[in-house]
């Protein structure tokens, strides 16, 4: 049953089919594309990204900048249904994303390594050896 608010809604179909035998879900667009986990350990900092139904040879790993992580990807859109087909839901459409993170200053971007497995990417961003913070004293005067 269709609440009576949204009756005359010109987007009452956009949020639910009014046919009471069907319901359709809010479209999300590519929420399950590049959701990210960022970790860090005491010697790396670890992302993961999930890239579903896109290979090693579609995504792209680089840092710009110095010290930002870009993170991108792009996939084949599905073969052409037969002509005489008839869609009823399209929501995957063509997989593609970017992601792009900040980086601290204490990584060594020359290591960086990334590998996919199962649908997760996994970059690992090497951080250098504990730096001992230099302390400076400062001399306090009475007048600047």
């Amino acid at each position: 049953m269709v609440d009576p608010f949204f009756s005359d809604h010109p987007l009452k179909g956009f949020f639910w089919n009014t046919n009471p035998h069907m319901f359709r879900l809010i479209p999300q667009g590519h929420g399950d594309i590049a959701s990210a986990d960022w970790l860090e350990t005491p010697t790396a900092h670890i992302v993961k990204l999930n890239i579903p139904g896109l290979r090693k040879e579609d995504v792209k790993v680089q840092v710009e900048d110095g010290n930002i992580l870009h993170v991108s990807g792009e996939g084949n859109k599905e073969e052409a249904p037969p002509k005489d087909s008839i869609w009823h839901c399209m929501e995957r459409g063509k997989p593609q994303f970017s992601r792009q993170f900040a980086l601290p200053d204490n990584v060594k971007v020359d290591q960086i390594k990334a590998h996919v497995e199962n649908g997760v990417l996994t970059i690992v961003v090497p951080k250098e050896a504990n730096r001992k913070s230099k302390v400076r004293t400062i001399n306090i005067s009475s007048k600047l």
